[in-house]
């Protein structure tokens, strides 16, 4: 039997519908729901923004409103996705389409009785009206037009591009002067396979171009969010490496200040962003070896793409072969918004490096070239990025009481699955963010994939940390390939010396103040890079001339140094606490997860506001208790953990009143 979907079914239908659902898949979800609900033709549309006035290189919105007819009386009817194109040639670029920002110049006719259209859109909201682009004016003023066609329906608008329109982008307030060549002898190996990355851009290009964790002049990561538009826009990407008997490890990872939507439901928006990808290659005798696999991250999903064909699928796929740049830069997508990483041969992709356009609107591509450009605008070419070691930018800090900064949060003490090389001391598990959602962007020792966590292959952080092991569960390596899992060279778990010249103690490299702006028409001068050194003093490859063919490769006898004695170390807590501080609207679920930052999931009602997260998680197993401090609902463990859920624990917190009411709940934690 039917039953008929009412109100009082929406906040369980909407909580079981679409905490499951990522940003790209709602606006996938919204094109498939196009349809649904709309019964009234559209019969004429127009374009609105708030000035048509721009200067050279900057930006505004262009709002497409459709119209329709209720009987006589014109409608304004919810649209989304039209096509705007420029008719003059090099008139500009224009993003992808993203919900209107603000408040709406007209109210919405609403088309359809159906209840189950209504709950999808109370659940979506703007997700479904996808109307706006953001215009960015060519370098040379004129007058150019602009046109957008829905349904047969069309518009255009003439727009002025004059250096004498208002200003609409701040001056930047840092400049960072050109880093000095770190003596690492890893260097020429990672400019050798630098990415060429692809960046989608939209409409907060500023928060998708790569930058340093420092862009605003200091190391304090919870007022990233709110630095955004006087901070440096100059490229850097960071890097580590890691070296076996038969193989290099290449790690980087790309930084970003905001993770921004158009609609910021719970987890879907966060202070600070970093994803990153693993280049593996075999030593083959040449200086700089053989690239065989590239692994990117995007949101806690891996994906990897091979060149060595004799490898095989594993607990991962293969999802596509490896695309190069000039000969051994792997070619990388990273999505506007949420910054997830993707081969660019992948079906995720929206970027094609023979024509060099990305499929959906704007993005900026960047190389290596050893000089921290800034992009001139939001589909800008061929930026340069500079290399900024993690080992002595990022790890020297991370270690519980060494930084006294507000850069690091969510400590926890890392333990490998598999008998593998751990840690003793306390590490910092997320950068520290509080706008939006708290502690969600990890540093690649924080990072983890779902699959293999969930399938107990790799723990929290084990992907990265330890990528000779990790790849050697993931993928299907016959045993024809030599493949070492004993470090020759590993910072992060304590093996070999780091080389020689970093510092001993961090040392934050100071920003000073920008200058006057460059003119768009004069970027900073590109340097190249000195050349590679291709004597590497790394652990010896084969010799050129060495017999063809693969020879068994037997592991160093320890390369793991002796523990000194007189080396401090931090035990590891046996209890512990979390604060969490927050608005709720309904019902919903605070999860925390072992070493993970904890996130709260809505069950009904409202997204949950003004969430402060104070504390430290366990590491590990641990019984919860949670205590209401103050709030007018109830609050209760919802799920305890187990070895069946990973040691996750759910507080469900129930607020029973019309209106949003403020929670501060206590969860202690004891070993």
């Amino acid at each position: 039997m039917l039953v008929p979907l009412t109100v009082m079914h929406r906040p369980l239908l909407i909580a079981l519908l679409f905490p499951v659902f990522l940003p790209a898949q709602l606006d996938q979800l919204s094109r498939v729901l196009g349809s649904v609900g709309q019964k009234y033709a559209v019969t004429e549309i127009a374009i609105s923004t708030p000035d048509p006035r721009v200067r050279p290189l900057e930006a505004i919105t262009l709002q497409m409103l459709a119209y329709g007819k209720e009987g006589d009386k014109k409608v304004r009817l919810r649209r989304s996705n039209p096509r705007f194109t420029i008719r003059q040639p090099n008139g500009g670029w224009v993003s992808k389409p993203f919900s209107f920002q603000g408040e709406q110049p007209e109210k919405f006719f609403e088309e359809s009785n159906s209840a189950a259209w209504n709950v999808i859109r109370d659940a979506k909201g703007e997700f479904v009206t996808k109307d706006t682009v953001l215009y960015t004016a060519p370098e040379s003023p004129g007058t150019y037009t602009i046109e957008a066609v829905l349904d047969g329906a069309k518009a255009e608008i003439a727009l002025q591009v004059t250096p004498d329109a208002p200003a609409r982008r701040k001056a930047e307030t840092r400049t960072f002067p050109q880093s000095p060549r770190p003596a690492d002898p890893y260097r020429p190996l990672a400019e050798h396979y630098a990415p060429f990355i692809a960046q989608e851009t939209w409409f907060q290009p500023k928060s998708d171009y790569p930058a340093r964790f420092d862009y605003d002049g200091d190391w304090h990561g919870d007022n990233n969010w709110d630095n955004l538009e006087e901070g440096s826009s100059q490229a850097y990407v960071y890097y580590a490496a890691m070296e076996t008997a038969t193989h290099w490890f290449l790690i980087y990872n790309v930084f970003h200040p905001r993770d921004y939507s158009d609609r910021c439901i719970v987890g879907t928006c966060h202070e600070n962003d970093n994803e990153g990808l693993i280049v593996t290659v075999r030593k083959d005798g040449t200086p700089f070896g053989k690239l065989e696999v590239l692994e990117t991250l995007a949101h806690n999903n891996v994906y990897t793409t091979c060149s060595n064909r004799s490898y095989r699928n594993g607990v991962h796929n293969i999802d596509g072969d490896i695309e190069l740049y000039e000969g051994s830069h792997p070619v990388v997508f990273i999505e506007s918004g949420g910054h997830g990483i993707y081969g660019s041969l992948t079906s995720h992709s929206r970027f094609t490096l023979a024509r060099g356009e990305f499929s959906e609107g704007t993005g900026v591509t960047l190389v290596y070239k050893g000089v921290a450009e800034r992009p001139k605008h939001p589909n800008d070419r061929l930026v340069g990025y500079e290399l900024l070691p993690i080992y002595e930018e990022w790890w020297l800090k991370t270690e519980q009481g060494k930084w006294s900064d507000r850069t690091f949060d969510a400590y926890y003490q890392y333990q490998p699955l598999g008998d593998r090389p751990a840690l003793r001391q306390q590490i910092g598990g997320a950068f520290l963010g509080r706008k939006e959602a708290s502690n969600s962007a990890k540093p690649f020792w924080g990072w983890h994939d779902s699959l293999t966590l969930k399938k107990k292959v790799l723990s929290v952080g084990q992907w990265a940390l330890d990528p000779a092991y990790s790849l050697t569960r993931t993928l299907a390596i016959p045993a024809s390939q030599p493949f070492s899992t004993d470090y020759v060279f590993n910072p992060y778990l304590g093996i070999g010396q780091p080389p020689a010249g970093l510092p001993a103690a961090p040392a934050p490299v100071a920003a000073v103040p920008a200058p006057a702006q460059p003119s768009p028409t004069q970027p900073p001068p590109t340097q190249p890079p000195p050349p590679p050194d291709a004597s590497l003093s790394l652990q010896p490859a084969p010799p050129p001339d060495a017999a063809p063919g693969p020879a068994p490769v037997a592991a160093p006898p320890s390369l793991r140094p002796a523990p000194d004695p007189e080396a401090p170390v931090m035990p590891a807590a046996r209890s512990g606490q979390l604060e969490v501080g927050a608005r709720i609207d309904g019902v919903a679920l605070l999860i925390v997860e072992v070493h993970a930052a904890p996130r709260f999931e809505v069950l009904s009602g409202q997204p949950v506001a003004n969430i402060d997260i104070k504390g430290l998680t366990p590491g590990g197993p641990a019984t919860w208790t949670a205590t209401r401090l103050s709030g007018r609902g109830t609050v209760t463990i919802a799920e305890a953990p187990s070895a069946d859920n990973a040691h996750t624990v759910k507080v469900r917190i129930e607020d029973p009143r019309s209106g949003a009411g403020d929670y501060r709940i206590r969860l202690d934690w004891k070993r």
